[in-house]
């Protein structure tokens, strides 16, 4: 190991200890504030080293974070097994926001991880299907950045019970925040209907959480609505924010 690259190694371990600090204050004084006021802070904070993730279900989290920093980085993973509708809404959002849409893609096409691990993966192994199509492309997309903003929402499922809005994301050693943590799903709707945010055209058809159009299943009236996300395989997150 050269003298370079020790240096390089206690920078990064500066930056990480700085931002972990940046993190703890963060998540106490944002934690009751609304959640453009998040947004700002964390675009005060970070500038062009932050961005956001969007599944393209809906607009809401490109609508308020591009009114506090127009032209943001919004990282879409085209995992190759989406529904039509989604591409589709990810293409009218490149046309109606002030957001630079980021089209991210697994290492493999659908084709050759058929042809190296065979046909039916997310059957087989959803797990590791997602893995490779979700997890790993947006672990190297965020590589350039410190900060990245994500939608989830505390009453979205157990395992999101207690999201913070700003969070140290220990698996990418950057910064997570969650500005609508708190919000109902009363909320996001009003919000929606309010502000006229793009949505996705499969939640008219009964499809309240989107995912991959072989994991994903209609939603009959007064079920769980991400019950149709890996129905019947015993998974409820795809692990990104695991």
């Amino acid at each position: 190991m050269t003298v370079v690259d020790i240096e390089a190694g206690l920078e990064r371990q500066r930056v990480t200890l700085d931002l972990q600090s940046i993190v703890a204050s963060a998540a106490e004084f944002l934690e009751d504030a609304p959640a453009r006021e998040i947004i700002r802070w964390a675009a005060a904070t970070f500038g062009d080293r932050l961005c956001l993730t969007s599944s393209m279900s809906d607009a809401l989290l490109i609508d308020l974070v591009s009114r506090v920093k127009p032209g943001v980085d919004v990282l879409f993973i085209d995992t190759g097994y989406h529904f039509a509708e989604t591409i589709g809404t990810r293409d009218a959002v490149q046309q109606v926001y002030d957001v630079n849409v980021i089209n991210i893609q697994p290492s493999r096409t659908v084709a050759e991880q058929d042809r190296d691990l065979g046909p039916r993966l997310f059957g087989r192994n959803p797990d590791l299907c997602c893995y490779l199509r979700k997890v790993e492309p947006l672990n190297r997309a965020l590589e350039p950045y410190l900060a990245w903003i994500s939608g989830i929402r505390r009453d979205e499922s157990p395992t999101r019970a207690d999201t913070k809005v700003v969070e140290w994301d220990a698996k990418r050693q950057m910064v997570k925040i969650n500005p609508i943590a708190r919000w109902t799903q009363d909320e996001v709707d009003n919000y929606i209907s309010d502000n006229g945010v793009l949505i996705n055209p499969l939640h008219y058809d009964n499809y309240p959480s989107i995912g991959c159009g072989p994991c994903t299943r209609q939603v009959a009236p007064g079920e769980d609505p991400r019950s149709g996300r890996w129905s019947g395989l015993g998974k409820i997150e795809c692990g990104i924010h695991l």
